[in-house]
């Protein structure tokens, strides 16, 4: 096997080694956080970020959008980006960018619905304070979409260029 398609298989795996590592970590602290009162909240950056529970029973940035019909939407945007990755990695026959980073999206939504058909909720844990509280597996989801628009804007950019 030739050097670059072996670097490219490491840098897969290493890719796929840390989606799972956040979403373990994300799972690991939200067990943790089910443990904790918000009286005895513990402090990452003295005063303004926190480890504290939280129940987010509404969508993304606390919008108020929840119930049932918000777990079948999450539930067929989830099945909808696994559909999308598959059909990426089909079509190029390999694991794309865009097929890991949506994978990255896909992993935290997962975590968030495991909670919401688990518990009812998500557990947020991460606090800002007087600003927002958040967990990992938001992270993963906006950080994702910002990475995958930034993709975009590039690729559109360099259409413009030509």
């Amino acid at each position: 096997m030739n050097k670059p398609i072996l670097k490219k298989y490491f840098t897969d795996i290493a890719i796929i080694l840390i989606i799972a590592i956040f979403f373990i970590a994300d799972r690991l602290f939200k067990a943790l956080a089910l443990n904790i009162k918000s009286e005895d909240a513990k402090i990452i950056i003295d005063p303004i970020f926190l480890f504290n529970f939280t129940e987010n029973r509404n969508i993304a940035f606390s919008l108020p959008f929840s119930g049932p019909v918000l777990n079948i939407v999450i539930i067929c945007l989830i099945l909808g980006i696994i559909f999308i990755i598959g059909r990426l990695i089909f079509r190029a026959k390999k694991l794309t960018l865009e097929a890991m980073i949506l994978t990255f999206i896909l992993f935290g939504a997962i975590s968030n619905i495991v909670d919401r058909l688990q518990y009812g909720f998500v557990i947020d844990y991460l606090e800002i304070k007087n600003f927002t509280i958040f967990n990992l597996a938001d992270v993963m989801i906006s950080g994702g979409a910002l990475f995958l628009i930034l993709k975009n804007f590039q690729s559109i950019k360099k259409g413009y260029d030509k």
